[in-house]
């Protein structure tokens, strides 16, 4: 993941592992990103502070589901485009469209 720092003005590259969480539309418009997966990766123990956070059970094989590199199969785009995007530990969020064709 690539982020443009405007206070260096250099761009940094962020390893896998610094990857919070990261979304899919599987049928991106062109207009609206619409999240139609969501996976969400965090660092050390993601599922502990996701659980402390909503101070609640969690389904575990729900969140498994959840807390993933690979998304699940999706059908091809209406539109012939996905995107994806990507959020870091700091926030910073990018998003890549790729034409399938």
């Amino acid at each position: 993941m690539a982020v443009f720092d405007p206070s260096t003005g250099e761009v940094r590259s962020d390893e896998p592992d610094n990857i919070a969480c990261w979304f899919i539309d599987s049928d991106y418009n062109g207009e609206s990103f619409f999240v139609r997966q969501a996976y969400f990766l965090g660092q050390n123990d993601p599922y502990k502070s996701l659980k402390t956070s909503l101070k609640a059970e969690i389904d575990f094989e729900a969140w498994e589901s959840l807390n993933s590199e690979v998304s699940i199969p999706f059908a091809k785009p209406s539109t012939g485009r996905i995107a994806v995007k990507g959020i870091n530990h700091l926030g910073d969020e990018v998003m890549k469209v790729y034409r399938i064709p």
